[in-house]
């Protein structure tokens, strides 16, 4: 059986152990997008906790795609030297760094981007601010080529590996959810019209990065919402995008719009509570040569390792123990806890709002 902390790889690119620190937005960065000081400690000490890759925070590849403040930004060639610097922190330790690249689309801050927001469809759903304008093909094709040129940055600058964002309900996802994208022409209808945005962004990716370098991605197995993307629908995407070379699948579920079975859910404390995204990861594995990534209420080292050295995940990805705990990966490795201190509150995101950077509220100081 594979072991939890096992060397494995995504690619070309060989990580240490099957522990994965998901994407997760820290708050940390300049109201332009770039990385700050803070944002570079922040990584190194999720590196000398003994995570096998980080994954930034969601990172945002044009302007108008811009959701919470202190979100990163990859959309001018101006941020160089920021961004080398933060890659070579994280490589000075012997640590691996993806970037996440999103568009947030209808669920993108009109304040911050100064506009409306823009979608699919020009449609009200439950998580945009306002109704947003619906996308013509040359604006489509537009943002397609920033992800590729985002990506293109990231490799340029030290990044090991680029993740599109196509869950959660921001623009990819959008596209993906016949819920939110009610378009009559070829990017909307059939689920073969909804996925070309996405296989349009990873094609152009690419051809910008080639072939040796790692791009994978993290979407749905399920909306959670009426009339959204189901199982059987990402399961045959997933598929499609094994078959063009994606290098890996993180598995996830839910949006701002799925109530009590979103992204990040409240209240994981038992076992039977965990590893809430399982069976879709499972679903999908099985339909797929690439390695496939499960998110989701990892809490306790048993729930973790039974996922890979059992049910045959390649990788677990954990966020919010880690800010708590960005120690978690070490200490499960030398058997110091069985279980994560995070309590699924949430409120960790909070202080990202307005106090320049995510923390544990809940963790007593001492």
């Amino acid at each position: 059986m594979v072991s939890l902390f096992e060397q494995g790889s995504i690619g070309k690119l060989s990580l240490k152990n099957r522990m994965i620190r998901s994407a997760t937005w820290e708050g940390m960065c300049e109201p332009d997008g770039r990385p700050t000081q803070k944002l570079i400690e922040y990584y190194r000490q999720l590196v000398k906790g003994g995570i096998g890759l980080i994954i930034s925070g969601y990172t945002y590849v044009r302007l108008d795609g811009k959701q919470l403040p202190g979100k990163m930004g990859i959309y001018t060639d101006d941020f160089a030297p920021d961004f080398k610097q933060l890659t070579q922190a994280v490589h000075d330790l012997n640590g691996k760094i993806a970037i996440q690249l999103v568009h947030a689309g209808g669920m993108a801050d009109p304040k911050a981007i100064g506009r409306q927001p823009v979608a699919p469809s020009g449609i009200q759903a439950g998580s945009f601010r306002q109704t947003p304008l619906a996308l013509s093909i040359l604006e489509i094709e537009d943002i397609t080529d920033a992800f590729a040129r985002a990506a293109r940055r990231a490799k340029d600058w030290g990044f090991d590996a680029v993740q599109i964002h196509g869950a959660h309900g921001y623009l990819v996802s959008q596209f993906l959810s016949p819920l939110t994208n009610q378009r009559t022409d070829e990017y909307g209808g059939s689920l073969e019209n909804r996925s070309r945005f996405l296989f349009d962004i990873y094609e152009k990716t690419r051809a910008q990065v080639s072939n040796d370098f790692p791009v994978f991605i993290k979407f749905n197995g399920d909306d959670h919402v009426e009339n959204g993307l189901t199982i059987d629908e990402a399961v045959q995407t997933a598929a499609l995008l094994s078959d063009f070379g994606i290098n890996a699948i993180e598995v996830s579920s839910g949006s701002a719009a799925s109530g009590k079975k979103g992204p990040a859910r409240e209240k994981i404390n038992s076992l039977e509570k965990e590893a809430y995204n399982l069976d879709l990861a499972l679903a999908v594995k099985k339909n797929v040569s690439c390695p496939v990534i499960c998110v989701g209420g990892f809490r306790s080292l048993l729930i973790a390792q039974k996922a890979v050295a059992e049910q045959g995940m390649d990788f677990i990805s954990l966020s919010r123990p880690l800010i708590r705990e960005p120690d978690l990966p070490k200490k499960w490795q030398n058997n110091e806890t069985d279980s994560a201190e995070c309590i699924s509150c949430n409120k960790c995101f909070i202080p990202g709002m307005s106090k320049g950077g995510i923390y544990c509220v809940a963790k007593k100081k001492k």
